[in-house]
């Protein structure tokens, strides 16, 4: 049996098996770096989930307030139910449906801010046990949903960059993945908060 004859045929073998191996490490190593930035949107959703109910349970308590302003909790209560009609798809999160939920939250945070600095004005409130419990627990859920925001740009590196280098670029493309958007500070978040009592 001659080698020699067999030779082009082991190395073309070889070259196949090197490329295939080659082109499904890229493809491996998106999808679980993929997967990572999914997870990491569930932690924001659930961190802003928390938010929402918290809320819920603040504006039943301050309501118990008689002469509380209507206008505020009515925005309070609208903003909320704006945020969590906002979905994003955690397989396909884009700039621009990554900028709709951030505007839906902010208008939660402000809204949120307009009812806490309005309370000052009533003492009784202020004292109310249950609302003191429920401020501590929003600032904690804001610190909460900082850190998955967070941790979900952390996830989103990774797999932006392994994406997005050559020559992954190539063939990430072709295998449908795309870049996951940030998160960025919101509109505005560059100017100071303007208080009013």
């Amino acid at each position: 049996m001659d080698f020699k004859k067999f030779l082009p045929w082991i190395i073309v073998a070889v070259v196949v098996f090197a490329g295939y191996s080659w082109i499904k490490g890229i493809n491996n190593t998106a999808v679980t770096l993929g997967q990572d930035v999914e997870q990491s949107w569930g932690d924001v959703q659930t961190a802003y989930q928390r938010r929402n109910d918290l809320i819920g349970n603040l504006v039943n308590t301050v309501k118990g307030a008689a002469d509380f302003e209507k206008s505020t909790l009515t925005a309070v209560i609208e903003a909320r139910a704006k945020a969590t009609q906002t979905t994003i798809d955690p397989t396909n999160i884009t700039p621009e449906q990554l900028a709709a939920f951030n505007s839906a939250q902010s208008g939660v945070s402000s809204s949120l801010s307009r009812l806490l600095v309005t309370v000052e004005k009533y003492p009784d409130l202020k004292a109310n046990e249950n609302f003191l419990k429920l401020q501590d627990e929003l600032a904690s859920t804001e610190n909460q949903i900082l850190t998955a925001r967070t941790r979900f740009n952390e996830a989103a590196k990774p797999y932006n960059v392994h994406i997005k280098t050559f020559p992954n670029s190539l063939f990430a493309g072709m295998f449908g993945f795309k870049e996951k958007a940030y998160f960025n500070a919101v509109e505005g978040a560059d100017k100071p908060v303007e208080v009013k009592f």
